[in-house]
């Protein structure tokens, strides 16, 4: 009897033991280990906006032809001005100074006012309520909130939402606006090279290389109806409209030249998927920027 409990005795302290070990092997409760919630990068420890500039921009839509993008400007804290805008597929001019010259029409087509003056109204209801969630949207993108406003609105609330959480931005180096430039009409191929660009926040932010006939007909449209024939007609691994926007894109993203060189027929390697001499428009690119230097 005495054996057996001597036992109980032994195994009740040994249980004891381990779970006096396990509660001491748990380590202490440290910063590193608990949930960090960090503010969005345009915001102070306290909450407020950081003083800045903040830009963002979305993707292009092919069937309307317009990229939208937002830019705002903090002040104190506060969000003192709104800019919600569009960048054509084709560059140029920006969508509020289309609407502006009454070349976009909504009010011809019926609606109660024109693109910017209702895009007027929604950046002006961001700068009271001060937070773009206040611009509550329905299933189309609409918002009954803002009273004159029919277009929809969900780009610009989601834009706006994107740029205050990504922070701050540096403007570039170039006055904003639409710049042209274009080379001397090809004897040989019946062409002449134009650019058309947009700067947006100092950075160019829609670039269009192509080029104009005597028949007053675009080069990439022409291409894109099949006329041109480069892999029909001539054996290229892509159309010429396909190549050359790959050349647009490489522009925006080195804002420039970038690290390409080229040969003697104006052609480089720098441009994956690219056969055709593209120098000409890098060339032209930097001529109409000239005048947009601030």
């Amino acid at each position: 009897m005495k054996k057996k409990l001597s036992i109980i005795l032994s195994g009740t302290l040994i249980l004891g033991g381990l779970l006096a070990g396990c509660g001491g092997d748990k380590a202490p409760e440290t910063d590193a280990n608990k949930t960090q919630t960090e503010a969005p990068a345009g915001q102070t420890a306290t909450g407020e906006l950081k003083d800045g500039t903040y830009f963002a921009q979305g993707e292009m839509n092919e069937k309307s032809g317009w990229q939208y993008n937002v830019t705002l400007k903090v002040e104190g804290g506060k969000i003192t001005d709104a800019d919600w805008n569009a960048t054509n597929i084709k560059a140029g001019p920006d969508k509020k100074t289309v609407s502006e010259s009454g070349e976009y029409g909504m009010k011809a087509g019926g609606a109660q006012a024109e693109w910017h003056e209702q895009a007027e109204k929604a950046e002006q209801f961001l700068i009271e309520k001060q937070d773009p969630a206040a611009i509550t949207v329905n299933d189309e993108g609409k918002t009954d909130a803002i009273s004159g406003v029919s277009i929809s609105v969900n780009e610009f609330v989601e834009l706006a939402q994107k740029a205050l959480q990504a922070g701050p931005t540096e403007a570039g180096p170039y006055k904003d606006g639409a710049y042209h430039a274009e080379g001397e009409m090809d004897a040989n191929s019946g062409w002449k090279s134009t650019v058309d660009l947009t700067v947006v926040n100092g950075n160019v932010v829609a670039a269009y290389f192509s080029g104009v006939n005597e028949a007053g007909e675009d080069k990439q449209d022409f291409s894109k109806d099949g006329k041109y024939g480069m892999k029909e007609k001539g054996g290229a691994q892509a159309e010429w409209h396909e190549q050359v926007q790959k050349a647009q894109q490489f522009f925006l993203e080195n804002q420039g030249v970038g690290s390409a060189s080229f040969n003697d027929e104006g052609k480089t390697d720098a441009i994956s998927g690219v056969s055709i001499g593209v120098q000409e428009y890098f060339t032209l690119a930097e001529k109409a920027l000239e005048g947009a230097k601030k």
